[in-house]
């Protein structure tokens, strides 16, 4: 089934265009032209994303945001403008926008953030179970508790930086269970509407709702028997976390317009950025979900922190990609290995796993070279610290990004080397979300 877009803009040649674009890409795209006619069609429709202009002949897209907001519809929502400003940026991200575009748009850039944002919610692995050992003495730490909790049905929550490799552990703790020939079912929380919860991890019958043409699978029932990976765990709404509760209290769960509860058979391994603690005493987080989830705790280290799994990944990486994209790459340069072991890598194992894959594209000759690995040895974006050590030094670079984006909550987020909903989490922390 095609995702389903809505584009809320009054020039009408520019939508065409835009839903031309997108329906190539492979998308439902359906258009009006102002605020009235857009709140209609959302009452009424099943939308996944909806691409708003500011400025409407009546009323305008910041306003549809706010009311979406106050309607408790979560739908992602990109605002479009032609009169890009700070002020109007910092208000589309308090009422949740996803992102923020100038006009005129790159439709490569919007393609690649709509990409982002609709990408699939879960992935059931398939029996892969080749998995990249790491000789660092911190990851061996990790691969031996991995290892040691595997046989024993308990929860685990692993808690570490973005793009440090929880969810590898994540597999490794499968397919090193009893549980190894059932599925491994990994969730994205972060992307979970709130009101979409309940069908995503319970499933529906036929006729529940509009739409429900047969019976659907959630979450638990993809995960039956096996693994049910929750990544991103501390993002979930307070109602996601009370009903994820309930079902790890009862051990039961009833799929939407069902009279028949299903025994919860999996097993459950989450993991996440946030301090939980923190967001425990800012009550974001249940504390009795957390103690449900955390029956045995594993702490991921940063790649910094394990300077010995650096060029054996980028090697990894490096044989991986050579195959993928068919383009012959044979090493690294001194240079360059130089360079891989000097840096800090804030974006951690997936930024080391970006740049290769940039490099080998790239690459002129069969080695590649320093320069073809686009990292830039200073650690300061424009005097901005990515690597901050007290929470006033960490709002000071987030004001930084944000004035040197113009408010671009994405790009400033880059400059940051964090995930733009992470950037978002630390604007509500720092109360800059009404600057």
């Amino acid at each position: 089934m095609k995702h389903r877009i809505l584009i809320v803009e009054d020039n009408i040649m520019l939508a065409g265009q835009q839903k031309k674009w997108l329906e190539k890409s492979g998308y439902e795209v359906h258009t009006t032209i102002d605020e009235p006619g857009a709140r209609k069609r959302i009452k009424s429709e099943h939308f996944e994303l909806i691409l708003a202009d500011v400025r409407l002949p009546e009323g305008d897209g910041i306003s549809l945001l706010e009311w979406m907001h106050k309607e408790k519809i979560d739908i992602p929502f990109i605002v479009m403008t032609g009169y890009a400003s700070v002020p109007d940026a910092v208000k589309a991200i308090k009422f949740g926008a996803k992102d923020y575009l100038a006009k005129p748009v790159q439709m490569e850039e919007l393609l690649e953030l709509i990409k982002d944002i609709l990408r699939p919610k879960a992935l059931v692995y398939g029996k892969d179970k080749d998995l990249f050992h790491r000789n660092s003495p911190k990851m061996l730490e990790v691969e031996n508790l991995a290892r040691t909790v595997a046989p024993f049905d308990i929860s685990v929550l692993i808690l570490g930086p973005n793009g440090a490799g929880k969810e590898s552990v994540a597999q490794r703790i499968h397919y090193s269970s009893d549980r190894r020939e059932q599925p491994l079912v990994a969730v994205n929380c972060a992307v979970i509407p709130k009101e979409l919860a309940p069908t995503l991890f319970f499933g529906h019958v036929k006729g529940t709702f509009t739409g429900a043409d047969g019976n659907k699978e959630g979450y638990f029932d993809l995960a039956r028997g096996g693994t049910l990976f929750l990544d991103e765990i501390g993002t979930l709404s307070p109602e996601v976390q009370a009903m994820l509760l309930r079902v790890l209290q009862e051990g039961t769960y009833l799929p939407i317009g069902s009279g028949r509860e299903r025994k919860a058979d999996m097993r459950i391994v989450a993991a996440t950025n946030e301090d939980l603690q923190l967001a425990i005493r800012e009550k974001r987080f249940r504390e009795d979900l957390y103690h449900r989830l955390c029956e045995f705790e594993i702490v991921m280290p940063s790649l910094h922190e394990c300077p010995e799994d650096i060029l054996p990944l980028a090697e990894h990486f490096r044989e991986k990609f050579s195959k993928e994209l068919k383009k012959q790459a044979e090493g690294f340069t001194p240079e360059a290995a130089r360079l891989m072991l000097s840096y800090r890598w804030p974006g951690n194992v997936r930024e080391l796993q970006n740049k290769v894959k940039r490099a080998v594209l790239m690459a002129r000759q069969p080695v590649i070279e320093a320069a073809e690995l686009n990292i830039r040895t200073d650690d300061t974006d424009g005097g901005i610290n990515l690597f901050p050590e007290t929470e006033a030094e960490e709002k000071l670079s987030i004001l930084k990004a944000l004035k040197a984006s113009g408010g671009h909550r994405r790009k400033a987020a880059e400059m940051l080397h964090i995930d733009p909903s992470t950037l978002y989490r630390k604007m509500k922390k720092y109360y800059l979300l009404d600057k």
